[in-house]
C-alpha cells in the first residue's frame, strides 16, 4: 500500500514542477474623486439649452443684486429718523429752487439779449433809411422810381428863369421826390438866375431844351403841370413846346457834393 501512494504522490510532485511559471495580474490605478470632478468639467461640454438657462440665471442674479441694493437704499431712508427726513426734503427742495432761479436767470438774460440784438439791428435799419432819404433831399445819393420827364423846347427864347422856378414849385407841391434839370440836381436852396434865353441854375448856365426828370407819383405829377392857368399853359403862351412823359423807371443820377456846416451842430446827446 505504500508503494501505491508513493508513486501518486511523486507524480503530483512531478507535475507540479512540471508546470510553467504565469505571471499575476498588476493592479488597476486607482483615480481619485478630485481627478473625476475635473475630467466632468474640463473640457466643457455645454448643450444649447444649458448655455440659455445659465444666462438667464445670470440675469436673475444680476436682478436680485440690484433690487437688494435699492432696497438696502430704501430701508436706510426708512429707517432715518423724522427729523433727517424733513432735512432732507428740505435740503433737496432748496437744490430745486435754486435751480429754477437760476434757470429763471439765463432766460431772462436770453430774453434780454435777443430784445436787445432786435432793437440795435432796427435801430440800425431805421438809421440807414433815414440817411437814404436825406441823402435823396439833400441830392448827394441816386434815386430811381416811377415818374414823368418833363421837356421844355424854347425855339423863341421866350422862356424865363422864373417859369422854370414855376415848374419846380408845382412838382414840389404834387409830392416831386427828386428833381434834375439839364443834368443838375435841385435841392433846397437851389436858385434859378439870368434872363430868358440864358439861364442859370445854381451858377451853371444851362440852354433849351429844358429837361426835367422827376421821381414821384405820376398821376399826380403830370395834372400839377396842366392846371388851367398852370405851367404848361404859362410856356405855351411864349410859344415854347411842353412835352409830359410818363415812366415807371426815372433815375435822378445827377448829385451834389455833401457839404459841412461850418456852425450848426447836432442838438442830440
Amino acid at each position: 500500500m505504500n508503494n501505491d501512494e508513493n508513486p501518486r504522490s511523486e507524480q503530483a510532485e512531478g507535475g507540479a514542477s512540471a508546470a510553467p511559471d504565469t505571471p499575476a495580474p498588476a493592479p488597476a490605478a486607482e483615480v481619485s474623486g478630485r481627478q473625476r470632478l475635473l475630467a466632468g468639467l474640463w473640457p466643457p461640454r455645454l448643450s444649447r439649452a444649458q448655455l440659455i438657462v445659465a444666462v438667464l440665471l445670470f440675469g436673475l442674479g444680476l436682478g436680485l443684486a440690484i433690487q437688494v441694493r435699492s432696497t438696502n437704499d430704501d430701508s436706510a431712508l426708512r429707517g432715518a429718523r423724522q427729523e433727517d427726513l424733513v432735512r432732507i426734503l428740505d435740503e433737496v427742495d432748496d437744490r430745486t429752487q435754486r435751480l429754477e432761479d437760476e434757470k429763471q436767470r439765463l432766460d431772462d438774460q436770453r430774453t434780454e439779449l435777443e430784445n436787445s440784438s432786435d432793437q440795435a439791428e432796427e435801430a440800425r435799419k431805421q438809421t440807414l433809411e433815414k440817411e437814404r432819404q436825406l441823402g435823396i433831399l439833400a441830392g448827394t445819393v441816386a434815386a430811381q422810381g416811377p415818374g414823368i420827364t418833363l421837356t421844355i423846347t424854347d425855339p423863341s427864347g421866350a422862356v424865363a428863369p422864373d417859369m422854370l422856378l414855376d415848374a419846380i414849385q408845382e412838382l414840389r407841391a404834387a409830392g416831386a421826390e427828386a428833381i434834375q434839370v439839364n443834368g443838375v440836381r435841385v435841392v433846397a436852396g437851389t436858385y434859378f438866375a439870368g434872363d430868358a434865353g440864358d439861364i442859370q441854375v445854381d451858377g451853371k448856365k444851362i440852354e433849351a431844351p429844358y429837361e426835367f426828370t422827376v421821381i414821384g407819383k405820376p398821376q399826380d405829377l403830370e395834372p400839377a403841370l396842366n392846371i388851367p392857368g398852370g405851367v404848361v399853359q404859362t410856356l405855351e403862351k411864349e410859344q415854347a413846346t411842353v412835352l409830359v412823359e410818363r415812366s415807371d423807371d426815372i433815375v435822378v443820377d445827377a448829385l451834389r457834393p455833401a457839404r459841412r456846416p461850418d456852425y450848426a451842430r447836432s442838438s442830440s446827446p
